[in-house]
Order: C-alpha cells, then sequence, then structure tokens
C-alpha cells in the first residue's frame, strides 16, 4: 500500500523556482502572474521591470532564479525559454490590531504568499510546404 514513485521523464524540460514568503495577497499577485505565463523569458522580464505594482518586483527575482537554474542545472538556452507556468498559494496571514474609538479594536491582515514560476525550453517548429 505504499505510493508508486513518479519517474522524471528525461523528456519533461521543465524548471521551477519557488519564492516561499512574499508579503502580498494572491489575489493582488494574481492578475501579475496571468500576464506572464505563455511569454518569453526576456519579454516577461521587461514588462515586470516597467510595471508600476510594487510586488513585481518580487515576481522578476523569482523569474530571474528560474533562468539561472535553468541555465546551471540543465543547460538550457536562455534565449529558448518561456514561461509554462505561474501560480501563488496562500500562506501565513499576521494578524494585527488597530486601537479604535471607545474601546474597540480593528484586526488588520497582513497576508504572505508563495510564487512558482515553471520555465519551460521551447522548440522551433519546422513547417514544411506552404501555408494554407
Amino acid at each position: 500500500m505504499s505510493k508508486k514513485k513518479k519517474i522524471k521523464d528525461p523528456k519533461d524540460k521543465t524548471v521551477r523556482s519557488v519564492n516561499k514568503n512574499v508579503r502580498s495577497s494572491t489575489r493582488k499577485l494574481n492578475p501579475i502572474l496571468k500576464g506572464i505565463v505563455g511569454k518569453k523569458v526576456d519579454v516577461a522580464i521587461r514588462n515586470l521591470t516597467f510595471s508600476d505594482k510594487r510586488i513585481s518586483q518580487d515576481v522578476k527575482k523569482t523569474i530571474t532564479s528560474a533562468v539561472a537554474n535553468a541555465e546551471n542545472n540543465f543547460q538550457y538556452d536562455i534565449d529558448n525559454l518561456i514561461v509554462k507556468e505561474a501560480y501563488c498559494g496562500k500562506k501565513i496571514v499576521m494578524k494585527r490590531f488597530r486601537p479604535r474609538a471607545k474601546g474597540r479594536a480593528a484586526p488588520i491582515l497582513k497576508p504572505y504568499s508563495s510564487v512558482t514560476i515553471i520555465l519551460t525550453e521551447s522548440k522551433k517548429m519546422e513547417s514544411h510546404g506552404t501555408k494554407s
């Protein structure tokens, strides 16, 4: 009754990078991550560089780390890397309280998230014949 171990397929060309404690909510991260999925790495980094969202710098660091992993561990060509998946998940929520009128207190929630970036190497498709 033991689990079968997954055998890593050598044809599976994915590289992952995880940033575990990002000081932002998943609600603010999701639109940024959806904007970079399917794009080449250099285009995604350029878009994040000029984004006016504060959290885009942390996402950019995670992508840069994934690119470094691909280059160092798997010897992939940086020019062929694309962002296959980008998603985030909830982590801890720090709870603080703010004093209010008449001795009451209002909660302040400070959420943390984890960002996962998965890169893959794209292959150039060779087409034979004419367009139709």
